[in-house]
């Protein structure tokens, strides 16, 4: 279940709407709720965000062996595969770097006449970016961050590393969406709604960025 992405800079025909009549956060967020609890009465597992499968489908066996994976594309059963974008405006990941092929039609077809890769623009990884990639990947694959996990792969003081993170962490805890400790973070079931919000505070590009992405709810 998707939430809708209202974004008229982007999308034209979308100035047509009314934000005055689309529904607030409050009113989104109970229409998932509702719609979550039919799919759970359904026989469906809740694999996390906005994803939903059967106990038998590899998602949820996936989830439920511990090798979920999730990448910008959704969730998927195999991690550290690369992924190669094809077509207008399309993402790729390979190893380290991430690219995205030319969005307007035009310059897409005139670049692959060429002869060229019709790519515009690409980001290498660092070392910080695979640390919070880790934590975050954790947290929203399983609903839960064990600290000595990730001091242990990467040679970090967990609580120093992110002190300002685990402060921000501090109102959800108290609003019990987690459970937050000195060696652990547990996404409740309340919380796991919430879990892209929930992980954004690991996000070190979000307090620099000024660009304007849908919203999470």
């Amino acid at each position: 279940m998707l939430n809708y992405a209202h974004l008229p800079e982007l999308f034209k025909p979308q100035r047509r709407i009314d934000v005055l009549e689309l529904p607030s956060a409050d009113e989104k967020l109970a229409i998932f709720q509702y719609s979550m609890d039919f799919l759970l009465d359904q026989g469906y597992v809740y694999i996390g965000m906005d994803h939903f499968a059967l106990p038998e489908n590899p998602l949820a066996v996936a989830q439920k062996e511990g090798h979920l994976y999730c990448n910008f594309q959704g969730c998927a059963t195999h991690a550290d595969c690369d992924i190669v974008g094809l077509g207008l405006g399309s993402i790729g990941q390979v190893g380290d770097s991430f690219s995205q092929n030319e969005k307007n039609i035009e310059q897409y077809y005139q670049r692959i006449e060429a002869g060229e890769l019709p790519v515009i623009k690409g980001q290498l990884i660092n070392d910080d970016d695979k640390i919070r990639r880790a934590v975050i990947m954790d947290l929203i694959c399983h609903f839960e961050l064990d600290f000595a996990k990730v001091e242990n792969e990467f040679d970090i003081r967990f609580n120093d590393y992110f002190s300002d993170s685990l402060a921000a962490l501090g109102e959800m805890h108290e609003d019990g969406l987690l459970q937050l400790d000195e060696y652990s973070i547990k996404v409740m079931e309340k919380g796991r709604l919430l879990i892209r919000n929930i992980c954004m505070v690991f996000d070190a590009y979000l307090a620099s960025s000024k660009t304007q992405f849908s919203k999470t709810i």
